[in-house]
């Protein structure tokens, strides 16, 4: 892939942890979450929510990671990585 340059710089990892904050909090009210960042682009991710129950960890994650999937898509997408992502039930 060709070295891009950008228009702008890339978002302060501040904005986007609160942006995946508000993206899972809108697909899960319920949910307590806790979002850091590991560097740019780079966040560990725990989401604690009684809408969990009765699903599969795997299930669980699945519907953290298709709340945040608009911050993932595209080349210039804030989110790389997600380092760590717990999910809990409440």
């Amino acid at each position: 892939m060709p070295l891009q340059i950008l228009s702008s710089p890339p978002p302060e990892p501040e904005d986007v942890t609160g942006r995946i904050h508000s993206a899972i909090a809108e697909a899960l009210p319920s949910a307590q979450i806790e979002v850091d960042s590991g560097g740019p682009g780079h966040f560990t991710i725990t989401v604690t929510s009684a809408d969990f129950e009765g699903e599969t960890r795997v299930r669980q994650q699945q519907r953290v990671y298709a709340a945040i999937a608009p911050l993932m898509a595209g080349d210039n997408a804030p989110v790389h990585a997600v380092d760590k992502l717990t999910t809990r039930v409440a």
